[in-house]
């Protein structure tokens, strides 16, 4: 009896030694799963920290400006001055106009007039929306401007809906200047 009682508890241990190890690769791929997620959830964390505080409002380039300028066109002022009604008149948080491009490289017409990079491009197109914004009654002392190019884009510049989605100007509202 002791010896068909070992039999048994052998074969369950056996049974679970092998079931084991079938489902230790898929421990491990949820394993991984939850690292990836636990890394995704901080980088999150981190941006939402860095965000607290302050209002971001985007808007596409294309809506802005004419390919390859950065002279604000009417449609992209109308845009621009709806917000401007809303906020310039009890303005009291410091506003950041910061530029963003594609990665496409410059034209030859763009550089006859000195812009040399996609940050030159967008530093000059963020300028343009700031000096909008100050024509809009918005404070010159709380509203400054950035471009950084190409840097941070938020989609692939591998289609024509990415490098879209990465020409844009954002404006961040953050706290109360002190």
């Amino acid at each position: 009896m002791r010896t068909n009682r070992q039999l048994v508890i052998g074969t369950l241990v056996s049974t679970i030694l092998v079931a084991g190890c079938v489902q230790k690769s898929k421990y491990e791929a949820l394993e991984a799963q939850n690292r990836q997620l636990r890394d995704q959830i901080a980088a999150e964390r981190a941006q939402v920290g860095r965000l607290q505080g302050a209002i971001k409002y985007t808007v596409n380039s294309d809506l802005l400006f004419a390919p390859g300028k950065w002279e604000i066109k009417e449609a992209g002022k109308d845009v621009i001055a709806k917000l401007a009604v809303k906020l310039a008149p009890s303005q009291a948080n410091h506003l950041v106009v910061n530029g963003y491009t594609d990665n496409a490289p410059i034209g030859p017409a763009l550089k006859k007039e000195g812009v040399m990079t996609n940050e030159d491009l967008s530093q000059k197109r963020a300028e343009a929306v700031m000096h909008y914004l100050l024509s809009q009654g918005f404070k010159p002392d709380l509203v400054s401007a950035h471009g950084y190019g190409e840097s941070s884009p938020v989609a692939p510049n591998t289609t024509a809906k990415g490098r879209a989605e990465n020409r844009r100007v954002e404006l961040t509202l953050g706290g109360p200047a002190s």
